[in-house]
């Protein structure tokens, strides 16, 4: 499975010869001017929650690839509108898609869609597959919630926010690392706007002196599991 981080909180997933694009949120963001949202390929789109920072270019994209939007039922109906096709999930349900299994996560946050009309509870996903699980927190503040992770599988890699004020930061994703028993974390959601920035050496510190390792990738860069 390889993982490339496209800024902020969107993620390029290649995994059992799909692509799955998570949170698009490309076109706005300076960071990430040298991505071009129309050369993306895409076959699933999740959705972690309806905030414009997490869905700016659902519909270019998925217009673009025809690719199957995945997130709560609110948001896949509100797609649906638009006709693009969507597979609803809500917290704690699962679905074995050809890529892998998808588990619909809690997340502590809101969730609205730019005109202020309800986007659905916010979540994460768990995806289990052959070739290594992760799991992806989305905009999330700490939640015991957490500790149910390793109950139902073994996190290879966790993708955990870090830029603090809107959601968790640097030293309550080092306690949600070990809540989920997962060592190898990647981080996102920071840097993009001054609320969220970060000091990047303080940080992995903070990871290494807890045993564990945080991985801040450049836009455009990739890790595998």
């Amino acid at each position: 499975m390889k993982i490339t981080f496209l800024g902020h909180a969107t993620l390029q997933i290649e995994v059992s010869g799909k692509t799955v694009i998570v949170d698009p949120f490309i076109s706005g963001n300076e960071l990430a001017k040298d991505i071009d949202v129309y050369s993306l390929k895409a076959d699933y789109i999740l959705i972690t929650h309806a905030h414009q920072d997490h869905i700016l270019d659902v519909e270019t994209i998925a217009k673009n690839t025809r690719a199957k939007l995945v997130s709560n039922y609110e948001i896949v109906m509100h797609y649906g509108a638009k006709d693009i096709e969507g597979h609803p999930m809500n917290h704690g349900g699962s679905w074995d898609f050809d890529f892998g299994k998808v588990t619909y996560t809690n997340a502590i946050h809101t969730s609205s869609f730019p005109d202020g009309s309800y986007g659905g509870n916010p979540g994460g996903f768990i995806i289990e597959s052959n070739e290594g699980n992760i799991y992806i927190a989305g905009d999330t503040a700490l939640t015991m919630d957490m500790k149910l992770i390793p109950m139902q599988c073994k996190i290879d890699l966790a993708i955990l926010p870090i830029g603090d004020n809107f959601t968790m930061g640097v030293d309550d994703a080092v306690i949600a690392a070990d809540f989920i028993e997962c060592n190898r974390i990647l981080g996102y959601h920071f840097d993009t706007f001054g609320y969220i920035k970060i000091d990047h050496e303080e940080a992995k510190e903070k990871f290494k002196n807890a045993g564990k390792e945080l991985n801040l990738l450049e836009i455009g860069g990739s890790l595998t599991i």
